[in-house]
C-alpha cells in the first residue's frame, strides 16, 4: 500500500528530494520539451499530427470561450496549463515501472519498497500548491480586469449586509483552496492505493479494468480542476454591476 506522505530519495542539505518532486520535474520537462518540438515543427501546411493538435486546441478554446467569454484570451493559458500538467501527472503514475521500480528500506517487517517515481498529484503538498497557484492567479487576473477598487468592494463595504456577504466571499475563497486540493489528492491517492492492493493480489488480467478506470479518473480530475479554475477566474473578472445585471 502506498505511503500517505511522499518518500525522500535524496537530500540536498536539509531539503529532501522526494519521489513526487522527481515526478513533477519529469512532467514539467515533458511539457516544455513537447512545446519546443511542436513549435519547431509548425508549418503553414500542417501535417497529420499538427492537424490533430490544432483541432484539440480549438476544441478546448471553444469550451473556454463558452465559459469565459471576452476574457478567454487571458484565462485560456491558465486553463490549458493546469489541464495538461494535471493530466500528464495523473497518467504518469500508470506507466509501467511507476511505483514499482525503487529500492527497499527498513528491516524485517518494516522492510518496504521506496519507489523512485510517484504520481505528483497523489501528494497533498503538490495539489495544495496547484490550488494556491490557481487562487493567486485568479485574484491577480481579477484585479487587472476590474481594478483594485471594484475588487475590494467585493469583500469590504460600509453597508452591514454587503460586509457580511463580503465575509462569506472570503470564507468561500478559503473553501475553494481546500476543495480543489483535497478533491484532486483524494481521487488520485485512492486510485493509487486500489491499484497497489489489486496488483499485490492478482499480478495479471485483474488490474486491467482498474487501470482503465484510473485513465478515465485522471482525465476527469484534470478537467474538473481546470474547469473550476476557469469558472472562478471568469466570475472574479466580471465587475459587480455586470454580475447584478
Amino acid at each position: 500500500m502506498s505511503a500517505f506522505a511522499p518518500e525522500a530519495i535524496i537530500t540536498i542539505g536539509s531539503f529532501p528530494i522526494t519521489n513526487t518532486i522527481i515526478n513533477t520535474l519529469l512532467v514539467d520537462s515533458a511539457i516544455v520539451g513537447g512545446v519546443i518540438v511542436l513549435n519547431k515543427k509548425l508549418a503553414k501546411i500542417p501535417n497529420y499530427f499538427q492537424n490533430i493538435f490544432e483541432m484539440v486546441m480549438q476544441g478546448f478554446y471553444g469550451l473556454a470561450e463558452s465559459v469565459a467569454g471576452k476574457n478567454t484570451a487571458k484565462i485560456f493559458p491558465w486553463f490549458m496549463s493546469f489541464f495538461l500538467f494535471i493530466l500528464i501527472a495523473n497518467w504518469s503514475g500508470l506507466l509501467p515501472g511507476a511505483g514499482s521500480i525503487g529500492f527497499f528500506e527498513g528491516h524485517g517487517e518494516d522492510r518496504h519498497l521506496v519507489p523512485l517515481l510517484r504520481n505528483a498529484t497523489s501528494d497533498l503538498n503538490a495539489t495544495l500548491a496547484l490550488a494556491m497557484i490557481s487562487l493567486i492567479a485568479t485574484h491577480t487576473l481579477s484585479i487587472r480586469a476590474i481594478g483594485i477598487k471594484d475588487y475590494l468592494t467585493r469583500y469590504f463595504s460600509l453597508n452591514p449586509i454587503l460586509l457580511f456577504v463580503g465575509i462569506l466571499e472570503i470564507v468561500s475563497e478559503i473553501t475553494k483552496l481546500i476543495s480543489l486540493s483535497f478533491r484532486l489528492f483524494g481521487n488520485i491517492y485512492a486510485g493509487e492505493v486500489v491499484l497497489g492492493t489489486i496488483s499485490s493480489l492478482f499480478a495479471f488480467i485483474a488490474p486491467i479494468p482498474f487501470l482503465l478506470l484510473e485513465v478515465i479518473v485522471g482525465l476527469v480530475q484534470a478537467l474538473v480542476f481546470s474547469m473550476l479554475t476557469m469558472a472562478f477566474m471568469s466570475i472574479l473578472m466580471t465587475p459587480h454591476h455586470a454580475e447584478e445585471h
